[in-house]
């Protein structure tokens, strides 16, 4: 088996390739997005304590 063979898979290389880059993409965003998530409720708490620390000064 050659290195053209092993990229080829036998004729079903699209569908192969496009179902490792899917469930690359899937991954990504399970890392990404709960990241985001966190950083924009982090950034929300800091801003209502702001104002809060506002009012009570």
């Amino acid at each position: 088996m050659n290195l053209e063979e092993f990229f080829n898979m036998g004729g079903y290389a699209f569908y192969v390739w496009s179902s490792y880059g899917i469930a690359l993409l899937v991954l990504l965003v399970n890392i990404i997005a709960p990241l985001r998530q966190r950083n924009k409720l982090l950034n929300k708490i800091a801003d209502t304590a702001r104002r809060q620390a506002r009012r009570n000064a």
